[in-house]
């Protein structure tokens, strides 16, 4: 970290390679990063603008004031995974694992092994010396399983000749065996022995599994999520497809467990539905459709025939109660328990959202297509203005308010109680490429990593500048006592 780095100092931190420093050439640097750092960004192609998403330098409410950017990629890095609480691996279309110190921005061990891009990778605990060690599993366009030691560099254990790449990883609680999702589904033991398959599927494929209770598996496939049955009582393990859950009208794109008793879905064409996690009803039903009112800088969200731009739900997000959809270039907040709409913005940025997540204060981070990280704060709405009253004070307006009107008129909302609105409170400027998705370690900070080939690590200034006080001060103690 380059001490007393802000997010002011953009300019020169985009010039920091992180742990050694090294500039960029000025000749590689994207045209794109010359605006941002004057203080624009240009949108991708033609999009509707939001006085809203102006928020401007003075961000009381964003702590990420400082940033360290981390460089050793080559591609695209598409994946980011927690290890433990300080270190992170990244990964993504150059074939290569890298693992950081979150704290520091030291590039710890580079994992070689595949020749073509990752395209998943999940955390995973093995046995090393009689110890539990968490470990990590990519899989790769070259048809290979890996399953790494971050702590050692070395690849464990290896699968090679797939019958297909593999898009998901899931491991299992409490059961000693993990899953890949491609064309097949397989199961696999700890000791990366295959166990037993599914039946070929078609050319869509598995995208993404939870798990669910008493040893079922959803599957998102296309249009459908399909239910599978682990069978671990029998003398050979075995998974069979059960149940095709067919109410989707367009390919699921997001699939995530909320809780014990309920998972959720989203698909292309905007339908976001909960399902109970053990008899795999629908318990929820929303359509998310924008319909733009003259006049009005806040869009309703209607149900009925559906528009095909800018209505994919991307990725889901969940707290246990809250659930986060990005939904095209913007957000949609809905209540799981309450089956209720809490909050939503149409344009959340200037292109499509690829991750969210939801921090334990409460707040909203996104990320999307056009490089930018933003924080979104839940506010209660202010209550309607009273009408102005009649009479002589109302000739001549009222003491204490103005009687003509200032600003913005009022957005027309949906008549739900309990509404709220999404305020951005942060906008983190630093990379010049697709934020694919962003890892969280608490008051330790943010990282993002982008099409650009770079992670970034987003510190919270005032505790960084008081670790670096103290460091100094326990310096000069020892100064004072040689």
């Amino acid at each position: 970290m380059l001490p007393g780095q802000t997010s002011r100092d953009r300019g020169q931190a985009l010039e920091a390679q992180g742990s050694d420093s090294a500039p960029f050439p000025s000749e590689s640097r994207p045209p794109a990063m010359l605006r941002w750092i004057l203080g624009g960004r240009g949108a991708q192609g033609a999009v509707e603008k939001s006085a809203a998403l102006c928020i401007g330098e003075e961000q009381p409410k964003n702590c990420f004031t400082e940033l360290q950017v981390l460089k050793g990629h080559f591609d695209i890095v598409r994946f980011l995974v927690q290890i433990d609480d300080f270190r992170l691996a990244s990964a993504g279309d150059d074939g290569m694992v890298l693992v950081w110190n979150v704290e520091t921005g030291e590039r710890l061990v580079e994992l070689r092994g595949h020749t073509q891009q990752i395209t998943a990778m999940t955390s995973y605990t093995f046995i090393r010396g009689g110890k539990p060690h968490t470990g990590l599993i990519t899989a790769s366009s070259d048809r290979t399983l890996s399953l790494w030691d971050p702590d050692t560099g070395n690849r464990v254990q290896t699968v090679s000749d797939l019958q297909s790449s593999v898009r998901c990883l899931l491991v299992l609680s409490g059961v000693d065996v993990w899953l890949s999702g491609g064309n097949e589904l397989c199961v696999w033991s700890r000791d990366f022995q295959l166990q037993c398959k599914s039946v070929h599927h078609r050319d869509a494929g598995i995208t993404a599994m939870v798990e669910l209770p008493r040893n079922y598996i959803a599957a998102a496939m296309d249009k459908e999520i399909v239910i599978f049955k682990l069978n671990l009582s029998e003398v050979e393990m075995s998974v069979l497809a059960i149940r095709h859950l067919a109410d989707h009208q367009d390919t699921i794109r997001a699939l995530i467990s909320i809780s014990d008793g309920l998972f959720a879905s989203g698909s292309h064409n905007g339908e976001l539905i909960l399902w109970d996690a053990v008899d795999w009803t629908i318990q929820a039903y929303e359509f998310i459709l924008w319909e733009e009112q003259a006049g009005d800088a806040q869009p309703e969200i209607r149900v009925g025939q559906q528009k095909q731009t800018d209505m994919s739900i991307q990725h889901l997000a969940t707290d246990g109660e809250l659930v986060v959809a990005a939904v095209g270039s913007g957000l949609y907040v809905y209540n799981a328990v309450m089956k209720t709409v809490v909050a939503y913005r149409k344009i959340a940025h200037d292109s499509d959202v690829l991750h969210t997540m939801l921090l334990d204060n409460g707040q909203v981070i996104s990320c999307s297509e056009d490089g930018s990280v933003r924080i979104w704060e839940l506010q209660d709405l202010p209550l309607p203005a009273e009408p102005a009253p009649s009479g002589f004070f109302g000739m001549f307006g009222t003491f204490g308010r103005s009687g003509k009107q200032t600003g913005a008129p009022m957005k027309k909302l949906l008549d739900i109680s309990g509404l709220r609105s999404l305020e951005l409170i942060g906008d983190l400027i630093g990379h010049s490429g697709a934020v694919q998705m962003f890892a969280s370690f608490g008051e330790k900070g943010l990282v993002t990593c982008s099409a650009d080939h770079l992670l970034i690590a987003w510190k919270d200034g005032e505790r960084e500048s008081q670790l670096r006080s103290l460091a100094l001060f326990q310096k000069l103690e020892e100064m004072q006592g040689l």
